[in-house]
């Protein structure tokens, strides 16, 4: 059985976040590197939803597997609820309690857990996250576990004992093939994840999330000290406008183009 590790994380509403910092509603915390998100909801990352969607697909063509949500924080036991109800068979949370944590260090305690545990012959990540749009821990990942690794995944299939992951590039699509154990990141271009059931739903409140303190990986305290720290975040002053051009789809048109023209 293919045992696929799916990480996701919790972040936050980016739709939300960009209503405030339009409106002019979105304040930075006292220390000025958090925005202040009483009334922004948490859900979880995109592209990870959509990696954990790669993940269920692979099921759905036969391909005999076990699926793994993996996240660290121990409130985010919605977002792995939810990925229970989405067909995840295990849903796990790392505690990190008082332990910062830097790209790098957020690597080097999954790959502690997938070691720990079993391993894992796919790892799939989403191609960056909303918050940060770094998209370094998946590489990071992969370099820890000396898994293979490809990226911006539109597709991933399985048969004959090899990978084959189509890859959305600019110049258009990719198709490589690997060997397992790899880690694979996924894009937008996968297409929109399914929506759960009320059944499911119903199934994965009854569902447990186990919680994982960080203590227990045996991870040395020195190979987690953030080697890059976040000094300060900044709102930028947005202004939204929006004109109506009204006339024949012509008249339309030729208004447009003489705008454009001018700016």
């Amino acid at each position: 059985m293919m045992r696929i590790v799916v990480c996701v994380k919790e972040v936050l509403d980016p739709a939300a976040v960009n209503n405030y910092a339009l409106s002019g509603g979105l304040k930075m915390s006292a220390d000025g590197r958090h925005p202040d998100v009483a009334a922004i909801p948490r859900l979880i990352n995109g592209y990870d939803e959509q990696a954990l969607e790669a993940a269920l697909r692979l099921r759905d063509a036969g391909v005999d597997c076990r699926i793994v949500a993996l996240t660290i924080g121990s409130d985010a036991t919605a977002m792995l609820k939810q990925c229970a109800a989405l067909g995840a068979d295990e849903i796990v949370a790392i505690d990190p309690g008082a332990t910062a944590l830097d790209t790098t260090g957020v690597a080097r305690v999954l790959a502690a857990w997938i070691r720990s545990n079993g391993g894992a012959d796919l790892v799939l990540c989403g191609r960056q996250a909303s918050d940060d749009d770094q998209g370094v821990v998946p590489l990071a990942l992969a370099e820890t576990l000396r898994h293979a690794v490809t990226t911006l995944a539109k597709d991933v299939s399985f048969a004959d004992g090899l990978l084959t992951v189509t890859r959305a590039t600019p110049e258009g699509d990719e198709v490589v093939r690997a060997n397992l154990p790899a880690v694979v990141t996924v894009s937008n271009e996968l297409g929109a994840p399914r929506f759960p059931t009320a059944k499911a739903k119903m199934a994965a409140r009854k569902m447990n999330a186990e919680i994982v303190p960080i203590d227990s990986l045996g991870i040395d305290a020195a190979a987690l000290t953030p080697q890059i720290e976040l000094q300060r975040q900044v709102v930028p002053q947005v202004q939204g406008n929006c004109e109506f051009i009204t006339g024949s789809p012509a008249e339309i048109a030729q208004a447009l183009m003489a705008r454009i023209r001018a700016a």
